[in-house]
């Protein structure tokens, strides 16, 4: 087995191999394969877009890496359960969950990104609502896409503050942009939304919790990295050079990373400015603290399984498991 080396050369990085390629075990499926395809979302700017630009993937697995980006996770689970994609770089919780309950045998092996600031709820100025008088929003009326993840954590917002669900008015919006023009033009008081229709919504208001205090009480938004389960298990090899790679990608944004952030919007498709505001809102837990508790070895475990019953209340999935321990593993995070 090899190790990923990270090495500056000028300002910019590149990954050495410590130990020759022939090192690589047989499994005993048989031989390596000679490429693999990886799935991912095309503009969606993170450090391992670096990597992928720089064809540090292929040499450090020892094969041809192909690149297909897709329109989401559903489409990455479809792939996978097709065999015509081996790894699903940022694939949602949704569509793991569902392909799980479709049948499919997934691993998540790693968390691909972190978006803590993109999810909340906006509490419009003239309504005078905070945490501490949070219980004013009974009878009030608030903007959400019903049965999906902001609709989840609207309810753990409602309960951690001590908020009667049965009290507030849900005002059902078909997306997260129709929630933010109902706050805008006042029809509701508080509305839900992630991404540009969220970060549109600071004009009307503030949120009723930071993203920090959103963690703080278990409510983690992230993106994860999935594998065929039978695909870790006859090549753990690539699994584990794959995130040995994304490791020391992440390990060097934190660093250094104006030394990335062009050749990052590029490969994402982005221009400079716009990939940099999304990276802006972007986490990457290194691999110390995705195997700790507070990530993949204690609470990603039990929030998978209680959103899991929530899509089914939602009808968004037709069942839940008891547990998902089985498909959530460390043992790639060194």
């Amino acid at each position: 087995m090899f190790k990923i080396c990270l090495v500056k050369i000028a300002g910019i990085f590149t990954l050495a191999l410590c130990v020759i390629f022939a090192s690589l075990p047989v499994n005993a499926a048989g031989l390596k394969p000679t490429e693999i395809t990886v799935a991912y979302i095309q503009q969606w700017p993170t450090p391992n877009r670096f990597a992928q630009a720089k064809m540090i993937f292929d040499e450090a697995l020892g094969l041809k890496v192909n690149w297909v980006a897709l329109a989401d996770g559903t489409e990455m689970t479809a792939a996978m359960a097709s065999g015509e994609v081996q790894i699903a770089y940022a694939q949602g919780q949704l569509p793991f969950l569902a392909g799980i309950a479709g049948g499919n045998d997934l691993s998540m092996v790693a968390i691909a990104a972190s978006y803590p600031e993109s999810d909340n709820c906006i509490v419009r100025d003239d309504a005078g609502i905070t945490q501490a008088n949070a219980a004013q929003l009974a009878g009030r009326k608030i903007a959400i896409q019903v049965g999906s993840i902001t609709h989840y954590r609207l309810l753990k917002i409602l309960d951690h503050l001590g908020v009667d669900q049965s009290e507030v008015e849900i005002v059902p919006m078909p997306d997260p942009a129709a929630s933010a023009y109902a706050l805008e033009q006042g029809y509701v008081a508080m509305a839900c939304a992630s991404g540009s229709a969220l970060r549109g919504m600071y004009g009307s208001g503030k949120p009723l919790m930071t993203g920090a205090e959103l963690e703080s009480i278990g409510l983690r938004l992230f993106d994860i990295v999935t594998v065929p389960t039978k695909f870790a298990t006859e090549h753990p090899e690539i699994v584990q050079a794959f995130v040995d790679v994304t490791e020391a990608s992440n390990k060097h944004w934190k660093e250094h990373p104006e030394s990335m952030q062009a050749v990052i919007a590029r490969s994402a498709g982005l221009n400079l400015e716009d990939s940099n505001l999304v990276l802006r809102d972007l986490y990457f837990p290194l691999a110390e603290e995705q195997k700790s508790i507070a990530w993949m070895a204690g609470l990603v475990p039990t929030y998978i399984r209680d959103l899991a019953e929530f899509f089914v209340e939602q009808g968004q999935l037709d069942k839940s498991l008891d547990s998902y321990d089985r498909f959530i593993t460390t043992r790639f995070l060194r």
